[in-house]
C-alpha cells in the first residue's frame, strides 16, 4: 500500500464513521466537507500513470518543470500535498516507512508478434518489369 491508497483508507473509514454516527451532529457537517476536500486533493496528487516518458512513479498534481518536463516531485510517496494529508490524518514515522513505494501499472501483454521489417518485406509482391507498356521501354529495355 502507497502513501496515496493509505490517506484514502483512512478518508473511507472516517466516512463510515460519520455513517455510523460517530460524530456528534454539530461537527458531521464539517467531517463530510473535510473528506470531500481530502478526495478533491486526492484526485489531483495521483500516479502520473499517463507520463509514458517517466520510468518514476511521479505525482501528477505537482506538475512538470524545465525544458524535459521533468516532474516536479518524483515519487508520489514524497508527495508534499500528501504528506500534509497524512500528517492530518496520524501518520506516524513508523507507518510511512513501512509503505510501499507506488508502482506504474504494467501495459497489456502483446495477443500477437509485432511485425519486423523482415515480415514486411516477405509480404510484399516482387516487383516484375513484365508489365511496362512498349511505349515507356527504352532502346535498352531487359525484361
Amino acid at each position: 500500500m502507497d502513501l496515496h491508497t493509505w490517506i484514502t483508507q483512512q478518508v473511507d473509514e472516517t466516512e463510515r464513521l460519520i455513517e455510523e454516527s460517530e460524530f456528534p451532529p454539530s461537527q458531521d457537517d464539517g467531517v463530510r466537507r473535510r473528506c470531500e476536500a481530502d478526495r478533491r486533493i486526492l484526485a489531483r496528487h495521483r500516479l502520473a500513470a499517463e507520463w509514458t516518458w517517466q520510468r518514476d512513479p511521479a505525482c501528477h498534481g505537482c506538475g512538470t518543470e524545465g525544458h524535459c518536463d521533468d516532474p516536479v516531485t518524483d515519487n508520489l510517496n514524497d508527495c508534499p500535498e500528501l504528506l500534509d494529508l497524512a500528517h492530518a490524518h496520524g501518520i506516524t514515522p513508523d507507518i510511512l516507512a513501512g509503505l510501499d513505494q507506488p508502482q506504474l501499472p504494467q501495459p497489456a501483454p502483446r495477443s500477437e508478434r509485432r511485425l519486423g521489417l523482415g515480415d514486411i518485406l516477405t509480404a510484399t509482391n516482387p516487383i516484375t518489369t513484365s508489365d511496362v507498356p512498349e511505349a515507356l521501354r527504352g532502346p535498352r529495355w531487359k525484361p
